[in-house]
């Protein structure tokens, strides 16, 4: 299995904190089944500042001590960047981490609590440059979540997205689940990944997401997902279903 999404570099930001934590937290992936995790570290999300060559740095750091820990677990570089103005220019000019430092795929996080006005026309620009901006969490943004028609918009002009598995088996709360089912049913999701941060409150869950896949939207769509990790890390056009659009119910159940 391979998780696109995770906080398992030791120290950089509100993940793993020691390389003790980044050590545990790699046992854990193994025994979700994970072979291959994507360290993606925050940026410029008015907290965290974390420059390329210090990634790269502490990849190759965590990657030899997983060696060494005989932990069978392989860390490739990304980035979770906030939307900023000049993310596109960063990118053109080699300053940011695609995900795995090898693709065109970038992680692209916008707030908590809204969409950025310019969001648009940043994940227009973004791809005529030649990238593939894929939004992560986003039936964790109170935005989207009460405006889905949004993120339709998105990816029906070609961006993608990523759920969190945690949300997917409900630990943030049913109502997250419940629109994370919605995402995955109506093909607005590309992507499920961990976005694990430690080994209590922020776990993998990625058995558990997959499993609630499974069961609830079939075989097919189970196996759609997980392909589409490897074929991101690749490199390769993921698989996409046709969006659809997600109605929301108003007061009293009448659209």
């Amino acid at each position: 299995m391979i998780d696109i999404h995770s906080h398992i570099l030791p120290g950089v930001d509100d993940g793993a904190r020691t390389l003790e934590d980044s050590l545990d937290m790699g046992k854990a992936a193994v025994e979700e089944g994970i072979r291959t995790i994507i360290a993606t570290p925050h940026n410029h999300n008015g907290k965290y500042m974390n420059e390329k060559e210090d990634i790269l740095l502490a990849v190759e750091s965590l990657n030899s001590a997983l060696q060494t820990a005989e932990i069978p677990l392989v860390v490739l570089p990304g980035q979770e960047n906030r939307l900023y103005g000049e993310m596109v220019d960063d990118l053109k000019d080699d300053e940011l981490v695609t995900l795995t430092n090898d693709t065109r795929y970038v992680f692209v996080e916008f707030p908590s609590d809204h969409v950025p006005r310019y969001a648009r026309r940043m994940l227009f620009d973004m791809q005529v440059a030649g990238y593939k901006p894929v939004i992560v969490h986003p039936e964790r943004n109170m935005e989207l979540l009460e405006h889905p028609s949004i993120l339709f918009e998105f990816v029906q002009n070609g961006a993608l997205s990523q759920v969190t598995a945690g949300s997917v088996a409900g630990k943030f709360g049913k109502k997250i689940r419940k629109f994370s089912h919605e995402l995955v049913e109506s093909g607005l999701t590309h992507f499920i990944a961990s976005d694990a941060h430690n080994t209590t409150s922020r776990r993998f869950w990625m058995q558990d997401a997959y499993h609630e896949i499974r069961e609830q939207h079939g075989y097919e769509t189970f196996m759609l997902l997980m392909e589409n990790a490897e074929l991101l890390v690749e490199g390769s056009n993921v698989n996409q279903e046709e969006p659809q659009p997600i109605k929301k119910k108003k007061f009293l159940g009448i659209f």
